[in-house]
């Protein structure tokens, strides 16, 4: 599929989505949250692809929703654009692939809210985060979702009340970002972390990715039932006991 409102590229067995409005400071419109879930979902399938890179084109990550596309619109278009965001969230979840956000310049609202829903997030530090929506009546509701997720619950509710802007290191202190870099090695570090999960089995990786955010909402004895069931089939799976027997042979592993 031929995209509009990003671009795709694979490298190292790391996929790189980058949103390309920047006139617009990537504005998330419905046509973009659609090609960026396509792309997430034909990359999730990729066995070659291993780690999924999210960045913005221009000046910032992404200042949010297409306001153009909610004022005025009729109730029915804006709940379909508001589904097709939250929908792209969960997929970003279900892949076996770590999406990291690379983040530069503002992620505000829906911005913020896809940061938060990667699995992990780099940040340039001049990056600012704020969740804005009380300031024009339109509260950020959805963007709460990851968001709570993400921070602990006073500084969420602090964010989203005020709509302030949340510097990256106060943002890495309360948990929204992995990483704060230097604006000019940003790309760097970034690749620098993907590489680091890229050398490691897909297969295995998958397996964590879906037992943590499984076992998570889980009480503690259920997700030890859970958990203890997925490492038990996992150790007699050919990646693990490939991993294992490297492990006293003193050699590299070869994964599937």
């Amino acid at each position: 599929m031929e995209y509009e409102t990003i671009t795709y590229e694979e490298r190292e067995r790391i996929g790189t989505i980058t949103l390309n409005r920047p006139d617009k400071r990537n504005a998330l419109s419905l046509e973009l949250l659609e090609e960026l879930s396509h792309c997430v979902q034909s990359a999730g399938k990729e066995k070659n692809v291993k780690v999924l890179i999210v960045k913005g084109a221009g000046a910032a990550f992404s200042a949010g929703h297409d306001m153009q596309q909610i004022l005025g619109e009729e109730l029915d278009d804006i709940r379909h654009l508001f589904d097709t965001c939250a929908e792209l969230m969960l997929l970003m979840h279900k892949i076996p692939q770590p999406v990291i956000a690379q983040v530069h310049g503002i992620a505000t609202a829906a911005g913020c809210q896809l940061v938060a829903a990667c699995d992990l997030a780099v940040a340039g530090e001049s990056s600012l985060f704020a969740t804005p929506g009380v300031k024009i009546g339109l509260f950020c509701t959805t963007p709460m979702v990851p968001l709570s997720r993400a921070v602990g619950r006073k500084k969420a509710l602090e964010m989203l009340l005020t709509g302030k802007f949340l510097p990256a290191r106060e943002a890495m202190a309360h948990g929204l970002i992995n990483m704060v870099v230097p604006d000019g090695k940003l790309e760097e570090e970034t690749m620098g972390l993907a590489r680091e999960i890229a050398q490691y089995s897909l297969v295995t990786i998958g397996i964590g990715k879906q037992t943590f955010y499984r076992q998570i909402e889980m009480s503690d004895a259920g997700a030890y039932h859970y958990a203890k069931e997925v490492i038990s089939a996992n150790a007699v799976m050919p990646d693990a006991v490939e991993g294992m027997s490297a492990f006293f042979e003193k050699r590299d592993p070869v994964w599937e």
